[in-house]
C-alpha cells in the first residue's frame, strides 16, 4: 500500500493506491483501498503527525 499525503490550499489531499478488490472481515463489502489501521503521516499540523484511518469499500 503506497499513500502520499500533503496539504495544499488549506486542503488535506491523500492518494493511495487502490488494491484488488478483497472481502471485508464482514463478508459484507469488497476492500479497495485500505490503510490497514492508523497510519502516521509526515504531515505535520502546529507541530503534530497527522494520523490516517481510511477504508474504502464497494458494496457486494
Amino acid at each position: 500500500m503506497a499513500m502520499t499525503v500533503e496539504i495544499r490550499d488549506n486542503k488535506l489531499c491523500i492518494e493511495i493506491d487502490l488494491e484488488k478488490p478483497t472481502p471485508s472481515s464482514s463478508g459484507k463489502t469488497l476492500v479497495v483501498a485500505s490503510t490497514h489501521g492508523n497510519a502516521v503521516t509526515d504531515v505535520m499540523i502546529e507541530g503534530k503527525p497527522v494520523t490516517i484511518g481510511l477504508n474504502a469499500y464497494i458494496k457486494k
